[in-house]
C-alpha cells in the first residue's frame, strides 16, 4: 500500500512528457551517428567504490549477495558504459543511453537520465560534438538554446598540488572553492603552504563569468606554461561553439569537479530562465585505467526531470468516445480508421462526458450499425 521513502507513482502528464523527452533525444543522437547502449541495473558496489573511481558506498542502495558480495542499483551511467565498452575496439565509437539512477545522498531515489558517451575521439573533437549535441537536442525539444559554462579540472588540482595537505584538508579546501569561500580557501592554503600560492587559489574564487577573464589570467599566468595551455585549450573551444552559433558561454576558472574520475575540460548547461542545471559532463581519461587502458573519453548526461518541467503539454487533440456493446466492438475499432488524428476510446458508457470532444454511439438497427451522436 505504502512506498518507501524517497520514490514515487507517476502518471498522466509528466509520463507522457518524460517519454516526449527521450523520444525527441533518441532522433537527435541517432542522426547524429550514436549508438544505443544500456547496462543492467544491478552492479558490484567495487565498479563504483574503487581508487580510479571514488563514489561513497553509503551514497548508493545497496545489499549482500547470495556469495556474500555487494551488490547497488546502478548510481552512474558513466563508469558502468566505462565497464561495458572496457574490452570494446581501440577505434571511435560514440554511445546514448536513456535510463534511471539511484541513490541516496539528494532528495529522492530515482533520477532519470538521458546522455551521451565517447571513447577513442580527439579532445576537441569529442568535446565539441557532446556541447553542439547538447544545444540541438534543447532547441528541438523546444527547449532553446542554454548558458554553457566551461571549466578544467586540471587549474585548481595543479595549483593545490603546491600545498601540502592531509587527506582531510584537501577535502576541506576542495569543498570551500566549490562553496566559493574565499576567506575560507585562503586560511586552509595559508596553513598549508606559502602565501603566494594561498592568494592565487583566493583569487581564483573570483575567476569566473564572461569568457573575457581567459585574457586576464593569461596575462596573469604568463609564466606558468601549463595553465596556459589549459586556457588556450578553453579558447579553442569557445571559439568552435562561437562558430556553431552559441552566444551564451561563461567561464568559471576556479571550478573543482564535481565527480572524482573527471580530468580535463568540465561543462554544464543552465536554463536561462530558472537558473537550473540542465546537464553536466566532461573528460574522464583515466577512469578506464582501472581497466587497464589509456582511453580518451567524454560524455555528458542530461537531468531529465529538469527538462520533463520545461516542456509545454502538446496540442490538445480531440477526443472522441465511442460507445459501443459486445457486439459492436469490432465495428468499433473498424471505426476508429475514420478518426486519424483524434484521440478515440472505446467505452461501454462514457464515463465522464466531460473529457471528450465528442461521443458517438454505435446502435444496430434492422441487422445494420449506425453511428449517432450523443
Amino acid at each position: 500500500m505504502f512506498l518507501p521513502e524517497g520514490s514515487r507513482d507517476e502518471m498522466g502528464s509528466v509520463v507522457n512528457k518524460r517519454f516526449h523527452v527521450m523520444e525527441v533525444f533518441r532522433k537527435v543522437v541517432s542522426t547524429r551517428g550514436y549508438q544505443q547502449i544500456a547496462t543492467p541495473l544491478l552492479e558490484y558496489a567495487t565498479t563504483f567504490t574503487n581508487e580510479h573511481v571514488g563514489m561513497k558506498l553509503q551514497e548508493m542502495m545497496k545489499w549482500f549477495n547470495a556469495n556474500g558480495d555487494i551488490e547497488v542499483l546502478r548510481p552512474d551511467w558513466t563508469i558502468a558504459i566505462a565497464r561495458a565498452l572496457s574490452t570494446q575496439p581501440q577505434e571511435p565509437q560514440k554511445y546514448a543511453y536513456q535510463g534511471s539512477v539511484f541513490k541516496l545522498n539528494t532528495p529522492g531515489v530515482e533520477f532519470h537520465q538521458i546522455g551521451i558517451e565517447m571513447i577513442h575521439i580527439p579532445d576537441l573533437m569529442g568535446e565539441s560534438e557532446s556541447l553542439l549535441m547538447a544545444q540541438t537536442f534543447l532547441k528541438q525539444l523546444g527547449v532553446g538554446s542554454c548558458i554553457i559554462e566551461l571549466g578544467h579540472t586540471d587549474i585548481y588540482e595543479s595549483l593545490a598540488q603546491e600545498l601540502s595537505l592531509s587527506t582531510v584538508a584537501a577535502e576541506n579546501l576542495r569543498q570551500a572553492m566549490h562553496d566559493k569561500k574565499k576567506d575560507e580557501v585562503y586560511q586552509i592554503a595559508k596553513a598549508n603552504g606559502t602565501i603566494e600560492t594561498a592568494e592565487e587559489l583566493a583569487a581564483l574564487v573570483d575567476a569566473f563569468g564572461s569568457i573575457e577573464i581567459i585574457a586576464e589570467y593569461e596575462q596573469r599566468w604568463e609564466n606558468r606554461k601549463d595553465l596556459l595551455e589549459i586556457l588556450q585549450h578553453i579558447k579553442q573551444l569557445v571559439a568552435i561553439l562561437q562558430q556553431s552559433g552559441s552566444e551564451d558561454i561563461l567561464v568559471d576558472l576556479g571550478r573543482v569537479k564535481n565527480q572524482p574520475y573527471y580530468s580535463g575540460m568540465m561543462f554544464r548547461g543552465f536554463l536561462p530562465s530558472s537558473g537550473v542545471v540542465c546537464f553536466s559532463g566532461g573528460r574522464y581519461d583515466r577512469l578506464y585505467e582501472q581497466f587497464g587502458n589509456s582511453v580518451s573519453a567524454v560524455g555528458l548526461a542530461f537531468d531529465v526531470d529538469v527538462l520533463v518541467d520545461q516542456v509545454q503539454d502538446s496540442e490538445q487533440k480531440e477526443t472522441i468516445c465511442i460507445i459501443a456493446s459486445p457486439e459492436t466492438i469490432a465495428y468499433s475499432e473498424q471505426l476508429r480508421s475514420e478518426f486519424p488524428d483524434a484521440i478515440v476510446d472505446v467505452q461501454s458508457e462514457p464515463i465522464n462526458r466531460e473529457k471528450y470532444d465528442k461521443v458517438l454511439e454505435i446502435v444496430n438497427r434492422n441487422g445494420k450499425n449506425e453511428v449517432v451522436e450523443k
